[in-house]
This record gives structure tokens, sequence and C-alpha cells, in this order.
């Protein structure tokens, strides 16, 4: 016979046995790491964009309650907040390739990535469009489409195809967002914005390289969110100078978006044009 108290022992004692073996088998996929932690915060930033772009800016102007000062502090927090996703994004990189990150954090980051540089921008034109007096609504639905649908293919190709180290193909998301978000805040007339956006969404699904921000360009590309950062602040609170600030800040922002794009080309084109003269000059050596 077996003595019941010993019986009820071996069953506590197999139990806990194989808790701490679940616990320690428990997949690393179910670990958060550090790195995780920051993409969350890059996501969590890109949903209160959509927040007080929605509280702030549309339901004030469809209740007709819409006051200058408070679209005005809402849309720079918004703009802010894409900002700070943008800072996450960075340093999430940077820590996961100093620690470690979890299986699931690639996409994790892609995840929060179409949140804070899809969404957040795509949504940002879309009330634009509806509270803009001289803008079509429709037309700037349309727009905002379409920059989502950049984001979500650039993201997607991004996790498919293999690129040298140090390069990204197409315009970064994040790049792209804040340059769509900047080309609304200038305050162009309705046609030059719509073609702007288009053409950013199109840099974002294109082919031309990208440098990856590491070192140097990192601390740059901080350096000139944060700068941006007290723009936006200054021009929230009203303060002298704070609109001329804006838009040099805005145009800036444009202005490299459209200038990178020709520095790759002419840097392809130098490189296929001594491809060539290299091939010539091999060929010519190998004549009798």
């Amino acid at each position: 016979m077996i003595d019941p108290d010993t019986r009820a022992s071996d069953w506590v004692s197999d139990a806990d046995a194989e808790g701490a073996d679940e616990a320690e088998e428990m997949p690393l996929s179910l670990r958060l790491s550090i790195a995780d932690a920051l993409t969350l915060g890059n996501a969590t930033c890109g949903f209160m964009a959509v927040y007080f772009t929605t509280t702030g800016i549309l339901i004030p102007h469809l209740t007709g309650s819409a006051e200058t000062g408070m679209a005005r502090n809402s849309a720079a927090t918004a703009v802010i907040l894409m900002l700070c996703a943008a800072i996450f994004d960075l340093f999430d990189g940077i820590v996961a390739r100093k620690l470690r990150s979890s299986p699931m954090g690639a996409e994790l980051d892609n995840l929060s990535d179409l949140i804070s540089f899809g969404l957040a921008p795509a949504y940002f034109v879309l009330v634009y469009g509806m509270v803009t007096p001289g803008a079509q609504q429709k037309v700037s639905a349309v727009a905002a489409i379409v920059v989502l649908l950049a984001v979500v293919l650039r993201l997607a190709r991004f996790s498919c195809v293999t690129l040298k180290d140090g390069m990204f193909q197409g315009m970064p998301s994040p790049f792209g967002a804040l340059t769509v978000v900047s080309i609304v805040l200038l305050e162009l007339p309705f046609i030059p914005t719509l073609l702007a956006i288009i053409g950013t969404a199109w840099l974002m699904v294109s082919r031309v390289e990208y440098p990856k921000p590491r070192g140097v360009l990192a601390v740059a590309m901080l350096s000139w969110i944060v700068g941006a950062m007290a723009m936006l602040a200054a021009w929230a609170f009203d303060a002298p100078g704070g609109q001329l600030l804006l838009q040099t800040g805005c145009a800036l922002q444009v202005v490299l978006g459209a200038v990178i794009p020709l520095f790759a080309t002419a840097r392809r084109v130098n490189t296929f044009r001594d491809n060539r003269r290299e091939s010539r000059e091999a060929r010519a050596a190998q004549l009798p």
C-alpha cells in the first residue's frame, strides 16, 4: 500500500518541480527587454498624438467651440509626441545593439512604428483636411490613406529585404512622418501641400538609400529633434518669433527630405560611372 501522506507530499513536490521547470523554460519571446520597453513607449506616444489631435483639434471644430490657442497647443502637443516617439525609436535600436532584445523585438518595433509614424501622421493629414479652410476633405482622406499605406509597405519590405549594413531603402518612417507633419504645419496652399505629402509617401517606398542614424548622425538627429520640440513649444505658447521659428524648422525638415534623395542619386550615378571606368581599364589591360 502507498502511504497517503507520502503520496500527497510527492504530488506537492512534483508540482513544485514542474512549476520551476516551466518558469525556467519560459520562452524568451515572453520576456520584455529594456529595448522592448522603449519600443512600447514609442507606441504610447503615437496613440497619445492621435488622442490630442482628436480632442484638441477635431472635436472642437465639429462642435463649433474651436479656439485658435487651444488648437495650436493641441497640434504642437501631438507633433511633440511624434518627436518623442522618434526618440524612443532611436534609443530602442541603440539599446538593443548594446544589451539585448527579445525575439519579438523586431515585431514590436514594426507595430509601434506603424502607430506612431503611420497612423498618427496620416490622421493628422486627415484632420487637416477637415478643419482647414480651402482644403478638400475627401482628397485629404485619400492623401492620408496614401501616407498610411506607404508606411505599411515600407515596414513590410524592411522585414523581408536584406540591405547592406548602415543603410535604409526608402525614407525611414520616422523621418517621413515628421516631413509630412512639417508640410502640414507650413500652411501652404492646398494643392502644393497635397503634392508634397504624396511625394514624401513615394520616397518612403522608393529604393533611395538613406543612412542609418548611428554615431555622429544619431547625435545630430537627436539634437534636431530636441530643437524641433523647442520650436513647437515656442509656437504653442505664442512666444515672440515662435511662428517664424516653426516655419523655419518645418522648411528645413522638408528641404532635408528633398535634398537627401538628390545626394543619394548623385552618389549612385558616380558609383556607376566609376565601376564602368574600372571595367574599361581592366579590359584594356587584358588586351595584348
